[in-house]
């Protein structure tokens, strides 16, 4: 399906390409369903129309206070994840620019272990951690790629050996920790929306909220600097400023998950890459990724909930094992291309 179609709000317009329009569409319906299966899920099945008495008042304390946070989490989460990995990829032109690959990840863990083992460990004192380790980690990768000149292919090789530093650290910081503090701490390291209630989402969602507003006006210059260089300076972006906005929104976001959920591993690496192929764009386009990063933590969850139902693993553990067979895939395919 081919053609574009304008969009117009007040001074605002931009032009929509039809597929994008329909997939959009097709990958809504998708969320929504998979929204309504995470509320019927549990411990007991619900119906929909249980579901649905439930969001309107009528009883159903379990659905509205349990069931339906860790939903909007992996809703909002998956947004934001897949977000994050589309800022990086279009920053770095590499489809193996993603927080969880380039150090920021672990980076946001090593604050939050600070928080957890030297610190009372409080959901403020975690936020906080997590976003300065993830912002100090961003800064490392970007301070050491400038050496030889900025390029997406320096800044992901420089960006995995800080992630493997960061990585042995966190380990060393565990390993130090008393026994209660490094179970807790190894155990929130999986990625988990076991018990997301109400009152952890208010900051986090708002973060994301304004984050994503930004990228909403800045969508046109992210698009065309995922397109090369020069074509966004020709087109009067200015290139190190906005690399520098991405760098801050991508640690923001990766790091708002981090602080409630974990390092939820892979989600990032592979939505970008999944959207970009379902609307068939050179670049990496924002919404495909933000909804594709929706669908597959939303699913990724769904499979934790169910796979030793009534154990729930950590939504980590399934995206790590799905992302490890894609990232097998992508470097076959990199390796064949070059």
């Amino acid at each position: 399906m081919t053609g574009a179609v304008v969009v117009r709000a007040g001074r605002f317009t931009a032009r929509v390409e039809r597929r994008v329009l329909v997939l959009t569409g097709c990958v809504v319906v998708l969320i929504l369903g998979l929204g309504l299966l995470g509320l019927c899920s549990g411990a007991s099945w619900a119906s929909p129309a249980k579901v649905l008495s439930a969001l309107t008042g009528n009883g159903g304390v379990v659905i509205r206070e349990w069931r339906a946070p860790r939903v909007a989490a992996g809703l909002v989460f998956g947004v934001a994840l897949g977000l994050a990995g589309a800022v990086f990829q279009n920053l770095t032109r590499n489809p193996m620019g993603s927080p969880d690959v380039i150090g920021l990840d672990a980076g946001a863990y090593t604050g939050a272990l600070i928080a957890i083992t030297v610190l009372a460990g409080t959901p403020g004192q975690l936020a906080l951690s997590s976003v300065l380790g993830g912002a100090v980690a961003a800064a490392a990768v970007y301070l050491l790629s400038l050496g030889g000149g900025l390029s997406g292919l320096r800044l992901v090789v420089i960006g995995i050996a800080v992630n493997a530093v960061l990585t042995a650290l966190n380990s060393w910081i565990v390993l130090r920790a008393e026994l209660e503090v490094a179970i807790a701490a190894v155990g929130w390291s999986a990625g988990s929306l076991n018990g997301v209630g109400w009152a952890d989402l208010g900051i986090p969602f708002s973060v994301v909220v304004v984050l994503l507003g930004w990228l909403a006006v800045r969508s046109r210059d992210v698009g065309q600097a995922g397109l090369g260089p020069e074509l966004a300076v020709t087109t009067g972006v200015r290139l190190e400023r906005l690399r520098l906005e991405l760098v801050v929104v991508g640690v923001g976001l990766t790091s708002t998950v981090t602080a409630v959920a974990g390092p939820v591993a892979f989600i990032a690496l592979a939505a970008p890459q999944i959207g970009r192929r379902l609307a068939r764009s050179p670049g990496i386009p924002l919404l495909p990724a933000a909804l594709t990063g929706a669908v597959l933590l939303q699913g990724a969850d769904l499979v934790a909930q169910m796979l030793l139902a009534p154990v729930s693993l950590p939504v980590g553990v399934v995206s790590t094992a799905i992302g490890g067979c894609y990232l097998i895939w992508l470097l076959t395919k990199e390796v064949r291309r070059s």
